[in-house]
């Protein structure tokens, strides 16, 4: 299992929000290139990088940024926010982002995920941010009718191979992982899951290794690697 620290973008800075709420920020840094770089010096494989104006706004705002953090660090970059066409798919996967996270497109054109899947295959991922089970969308600002398992399992039958699992609830608010929540996507065949929101401390990391779900690739941490609640090079060791 892997560790992803988040650089969430909003307004060119690295924030984090509380439960998705746009109205709860807390910035971390001026800089997110400096950041990823941060990360990657004290040891991270992986990076989780958000457009949160793109998320919000539906047209992705700092993909310059995202796209320099990607020519400037060695290991790769996964990214969402507002990448709702496939032209912004197609830029991002040929400039340097190793895989894109896409959400409220695909809830309700399962077409345009099959059409990417058949292009990019497993390089595209979905982004399953959950309130209460339900799939948010916009940015978390609206909750579907659709429940995040049914979906999960209605676009693992279609090929896709990674999902990025949210709970909403927990995101930002350093109260743990949904363990219940995540098992239910864990269970689904031909799916590997990133686990986020929630993570607090080393033992909600232990926890996650515990499920022993060879599934499970990854699991992303902000808040608490911001905040210092978790270790975050003890962290990488233990994975």
């Amino acid at each position: 299992m892997l560790i992803l620290p988040a650089i969430d973008i909003k307004n060119g800075k690295v924030v984090r929000l509380y439960k998705g709420q746009f109205d709860k920020v807390t910035e971390y840094g001026s800089d997110p290139v400096d950041m990823a770089k941060h990360w990657q010096d004290l040891g991270a494989r992986y990076l989780h990088v958000v457009d949160l104006d793109g998320a919000e706004s539906g047209e992705r705002r700092n993909q310059a940024a995202i796209k320099k953090i990607a020519r400037e660090i060695k290991i790769p970059v996964q990214t969402g926010g507002g990448i709702r066409n496939i032209e912004v798919v197609d830029d991002y996967l040929t400039t340097g982002i190793t895989r894109v996270i896409l959400g409220t497109r695909v809830v309700g054109d399962c077409d345009f995920l099959g059409s990417l899947l058949k292009k990019w295959d497993d390089r595209i991922a979905v982004s399953l941010d959950c309130s209460n089970g339900f799939v948010a969308q916009r940015g978390w600002v609206e909750t579907s009718n659709v429940k995040g398992v049914d979906l999960a399992r209605r676009f693992a039958a279609m090929g896709l191979k990674y999902v990025v699992y949210t709970d909403i609830a927990r995101d930002g608010t350093l109260s743990g992982p949904n363990i219940d929540g995540l098992k239910e996507i864990l269970s689904i065949d031909g799916l590997q899951v990133l686990a986020s929101g929630g993570v607090k401390s080393l033992e909600d990391i232990q926890a996650l290794i515990a499920l022993n779900a060879v599934n499970l690739w990854g699991v992303i941490t902000g808040k608490a690697i911001y905040e210092g609640t978790l270790d975050i090079t003890q962290a990488f060791k233990l994975c």
